[in-house]
C-alpha cells in the first residue's frame, strides 16, 4: 500500500507500475501446488522472491511514505511474515528439488 504513495510524488507511472507488478505478478506467477489455481507456473524460488520482493518494498516503502509510528508496525509485520513463510519457503525449494 506504501509503495504507490512513495513513488507517487516521484512519477505518477512508477506509481501504477508498482501496482502491477507487487499485485499483477504474484497473481499470474505461482508455484503449482502453492495455490489452487496457477496461471503461470514459475519454480518455488521465484514465488520466494516474489514474496521477498513485496515485504522488501512495504518495509522501504512506508519508511519513505508514513511516519516512523506507521512504518515500524509494518517493519514488525514484515519480520513476523520471514518467520512465519521460512515452513512454506522450504517446502516451495523441496518442489523444486523433486521437479528435477
Amino acid at each position: 500500500m506504501a509503495t504507490p504513495w512513495a513513488l507517487a510524488s516521484h512519477s505518477w507511472l512508477l506509481a501504477v507500475l508498482s501496482v502491477v507488478v507487487l499485485i499483477g505478478l504474484p497473481t499470474a506467477l505461482s508455484t503449482s501446488g502453492d495455490k489452487a489455481n496457477v496461471i503461470i507456473a514459475v519454480p518455488g524460488w521465484a514465488t520466494i522472491l516474489l514474496v521477498l520482493l513485496q515485504l522488501a518494498a512495504a518495509v522501504t516503502s512506508s519508511w519513505l511514505a508514513w511516519p516512523a509510528w506507521a512504518a515500524a508496525p509494518v517493519t514488525m509485520l514484515a519480520a513476523a511474515a520471514v518467520v512465519t513463510e521460512r515452513r512454506r519457503w522450504r517446502w516451495l525449494l523441496f518442489t523444486d528439488q523433486l521437479a528435477r
